[in-house]
């Protein structure tokens, strides 16, 4: 169970069994079905996730209640509200599982203790931390920069298996497009 996630952070630092077990003690294990909410807006986050097994979204509700999607995440990727979490403050997304998903999870608590207890962890979730900026950031760019055709097929070169694993629609709203016009963009593709 823990071997996707101690090979995640060992790209990270350098700990040993000691210190990798003492970690694994402190995950909670969680298998939740699709369409589960794990975080709503109003509630305060206590979860950093890693996902062993699944899919989940994270997303806003815009002024109609139209789904605004942030992120997905798939396999070997952790899933959270940050700023809910570190702050304790409520949340203004949603997480929902879109599969039948298998998280490891860290609340608060538990974060905090292996942070007291094995420092070099401040280094894993420093440069995990700044992978999850540099994805928003390289999203924001390419949202303003870059065509809708083009935001397409990055996503596709990018994430190959997301586009598999979920709807269109949600795909769509990803890309800050509608479905209308992202289905336009593949039959035009399609044709090429």
């Amino acid at each position: 169970m823990f071997e996707e996630i101690n090979k995640y952070v060992l790209k990270c630092a350098d700990l040993n069994v000691d210190e990798l077990a003492y970690f694994n003690s402190l995950l909670i294990s969680k298998k939740v079905p699709k369409k589960t909410f794990l975080l709503k807006a109003g509630s305060i986050c206590d979860f950093e996730a890693f996902i062993v097994h699944g899919c989940i979204k994270s997303y806003l509700l815009d002024q109609n209640g139209t789904e605004v999607i942030l992120t997905f995440g798939i396999e070997n990727w952790w899933i959270s509200d940050i700023t809910s979490f570190h702050e304790q403050s409520m949340s203004q997304m949603y997480i929902e599982t879109i599969e039948d998903s298998e998280l490891l999870l860290l609340n608060p608590a538990s974060k905090n203790q292996l942070l007291e207890k094995i420092p070099k962890f401040e280094k894993v979730f420093r440069l995990m931390l700044q992978r999850h900026l540099a994805s928003y950031q390289e999203r924001i760019f390419g949202n303003i920069a870059i065509s809708a055709q083009d935001r397409y097929l990055t996503f596709l070169k990018k994430y190959p298996t997301i586009s598999q694993r979920v709807p269109q629609h949600l795909i769509a709203s990803y890309l800050g497009m509608s479905p209308e016009f992202l289905s336009k963009i593949r039959a035009r593709l399609a044709k090429k």
